[in-house]
């Protein structure tokens, strides 16, 4: 019996912000993967274990979560005043497909960490000791990502100080700026609100009729409030991931919001479109325990947020779903501005299941209409493993 023989493929296994992946350079990838395409997407999954009815990934190098269960792709950039081109691939879980439908915002931490280590950006551009500022054209959503990586002694510095609530140990800051995050979505017309309003109702069949704040920046998001759908807004995720019924309502609510936003065309395309829109439900600030043990008190956040992702709650904050909080928070009569106390605000602190985060958003309105010229948040990276990741030879 002949056997076929795995390959290998070089690849960087990383942290970025809340969220872990596969990084691959886009030179180093098997040629009729390079191309976006079938290839691509079955080798993509064969990475990371999925189709997996078992939703384990045992047999890949996925985490069996929403926030484990990532791929990017690097290459030089073919944009002017970028360094790296930086595509992001949301590998499902127990389906056989890879969403390219939006950005993640944790790993975009470790998008320039990885650019400077694998030899991507021109050394010219990256100091012995200081800071290194890497252009990031984000491919998925066609927006600019600046991330401010700090250096040591010609390498990228990876340990520190830095905590993040979601992260078990200190590491170092990566800034990243979020230049013009109003999401360009197909049907949406390249607005940050493509209803034309920042509050609508959302009528959902067997929820009800729902206040909604939906917006595009950094991602699709739909914000409602927690009191409305019979939350506090404090929850952590076995509240929510191990109750079929609560899990059904999101997902209808998402298909609503998403057909309203201009996303889908029919109520039956978001299945096939697990990575965006996100939904959130917000409520104003109150104390509760972490899923570390760690106590937030009511003064310790602006707001809560509480945010799902592939179909489950978040353990604790998506990048981009950030973005769009800070964002919202930014633009006076929004749903998550009002429950952070209403007014204009350059920034706000948000409570979610792991415990606090804090995002800026530079807001103005022109001619009526409001605009967002970047957001800003820290996070930090580090890489897990380096070396080959090995695939049977037909993948793909």
């Amino acid at each position: 019996m002949a056997h076929v023989p795995q390959i290998k493929i070089p690849a960087t296994y990383m942290r970025g912000g809340t969220s872990k992946g596969v990084f691959f350079r886009l030179q180093d990838l098997p040629e009729a993967a390079r191309q976006p395409g079938e290839a691509r997407d079955r080798l993509l999954m064969r990475v990371i274990g999925s189709p997996d009815p078992y939703g384990k990934q045992i047999d890949g190098m996925g985490g069996a979560t929403s926030s484990t269960s990532k791929t990017v792709i690097i290459g030089k950039s073919t944009k002017p005043d970028h360094d790296v081109d930086y595509l992001f691939g949301q590998v499902a879980i127990d389906k056989a497909f890879v969403d390219w439908s939006g950005n993640c915002g944790n790993l975009s931490a470790a998008v320039g960490p990885f650019a400077i280590g694998a030899g991507l950006i021109d050394p010219s551009r990256v100091p012995d000791n200081g800071v290194a500022i890497v252009r990031i054209w984000q491919a998925n959503i066609g927006k600019t990502i600046i991330a401010h990586v700090p250096m040591t002694n010609g390498q990228v510095q990876e340990t520190g100080g830095f905590e993040l609530d979601g992260v078990t140990f200190p590491a170092a800051e990566v800034q990243l700026e979020f230049l013009d995050p109003a999401a360009e979505e197909e049907g949406a017309g390249g607005a940050m609100f493509p209803t034309g309003q920042v509050v609508d109702d959302l009528e959902v069949p067997g929820v009800g009729t729902l206040k909604a704040t939906m917006i595009n920046a950094g991602i699709p998001t739909i914000f409602v409030n927690a009191e409305a759908i019979g939350y506090t807004g404090t929850e952590l995720q076995d509240a929510i991931n191990g109750d079929p019924a609560a899990l059904e309502k999101f997902e209808t609510i998402r298909a609503h919001g998403a057909l309203r936003m201009g996303l889908i065309k029919h109520l039956d395309e978001i299945a096939t479109r697990q990575h965006t829109p996100k939904v959130a439900f917000i409520a104003k600030p109150a104390g509760y325990t972490a899923s570390s043990g760690k106590r937030v008190e009511t003064g310790d956040a602006d707001l809560l947020v509480r945010a799902m992702s592939m179909g489950k709650l978040h353990h604790a904050m998506m990048g981009t779903a950030a973005v769009a909080i800070g964002t919202a928070a930014a633009i006076p009569g929004t749903l998550v501005n009002l429950a952070a106390g209403g007014g204009e605000r350059s920034a706000v602190r948000f409570g979610h299941p792991s415990g606090t985060l804090r995002v800026g958003a530079e807001a103005r309105e022109v001619d009526g209409e409001w605009t967002v010229t970047k957001a800003i948040m820290s996070r930090s990276a580090r890489v897990l493993m380096e070396g080959w990741v090995r695939v049977p030879g037909d993948s793909f």
